[in-house]
């Protein structure tokens, strides 16, 4: 396995010691690989005003892992991934998988380290943004998105920005719409940069409708959080369980850990195990191996009406019509 120590940053401080470690070297935007390692495309473009883009689109030929420890952290990543293979994000307490059928967009305040870990084979695109905290409060108002108490939410002293979530149908398509062009040249540069503003926007819309913690977080508390979302994920087929006894296993209190696991998730406990559940039960009918109340049965809803209503409520038509899609 390849090991490599990296930090990012919302300008381009970075990449010359990335490309050293990684063995490769820089040529214009462009990070060029060793190929023995890995083959494909690694661009890195300067959007201005503290937001740094870095394109990825890479086959890898041995297993890496790659440990980012900033040294600037003044400054919020946006991970876009889609990674096909395996690929995850750990450390000594953790380790969860991302990539286009898992957790594939993190925002992770720059202060927070961690480890990426992808296997030999695995093929990742993905599109990493670095941004400045002051930027955020700047974008936001000069696109008009009204985001209360943006002065805290920035502010490293007050409140650390995390999210592990699954980006929206319209930031895929914007994503592999860029996927399709040549990558280099001024045609390239300019829809790099319309991409990158466009999912910041997106992105900040979408927290802008709902209400934000402001608190700080430190990577024992993440762990435990990130750990509970995977413990909730492998238990789509049981019932939801306490809240009590999810915050003995934090060992948190459970005003505490119902207020981290929305600063994180950006649910409720129980939202993100029902969200899951019903992913679940969509996955399985587009297998066609159960029925619908085979599905229902299985995944310990109430009955098939209640079922039914909850996945309508959350795909816009029942698993009746959805099967009759398929």
């Amino acid at each position: 396995m390849k090991i490599i120590e990296h930090h990012y940053s919302a300008d381009l401080n970075w990449v010359k010691h990335y490309a050293a470690q990684i063995g490769g070297k820089i040529e214009g935007n462009f990070i060029i690989l060793p190929q023995d390692s890995q083959t494909g495309t690694r661009y890195v473009l300067d959007c201005g005003d503290g937001i740094i883009a870095y394109y990825i689109n890479v086959e890898y030929h041995r297993n890496f892992q790659l440990i980012q420890k900033n040294l600037n952290q003044d400054f919020v990543g946006f991970y876009y991934n889609l990674t096909e293979g395996e690929a995850s994000v750990s450390n000594i307490h953790f380790m969860y998988n991302i990539g286009r059928w898992q957790y594939n967009l993190a925002v992770i305040d720059g202060s927070l380290d961690s480890k990426y870990n992808v296997v030999k084979g695995s093929k990742t695109f993905a599109l990493c943004i670095f941004i400045k905290k002051s930027t955020i409060r700047a974008f936001a108002k000069k696109n008009n998105i009204v985001i209360q108490n943006i002065d805290s939410v920035v502010n490293s002293k007050v409140n650390t920005i995390v999210r592990f979530d699954r980006m929206s149908n319209e930031s895929f398509h914007l994503l592999n719409d860029l996927r399709k062009l040549e990558v280099g040249g001024a045609v390239f540069d300019l829809n790099l940069r319309g991409t990158v503003h466009l999912l910041i926007s997106n992105y900040l819309k979408k927290i802008a409708t709902k209400r934000l913690i402001i608190q700080t977080v430190n990577e024992n508390d993440l762990n435990h959080i990130i750990n509970m979302q995977m413990y909730l994920v492998s238990h789509l087929e049981d019932h939801f369980p306490s809240i009590t006894d999810m915050a003995k296993m934090s060992n948190m209190s459970e005003s505490k850990f119902k207020t981290l696991f929305k600063k994180i998730t950006g649910n409720t406990p129980n939202a993100f195990f029902m969200d899951n559940k019903l992913l679940l039960a969509k996955e399985l009918l587009e297998k066609k191996q159960l029925t619908i109340s085979q599905i229902s049965d299985q995944l310990h809803f109430t009955n098939n009406s209640y079922f039914a209503s909850k996945f309508r409520e959350h795909f816009g038509l029942s698993p009746k019509a959805f099967n009759t899609q398929l």
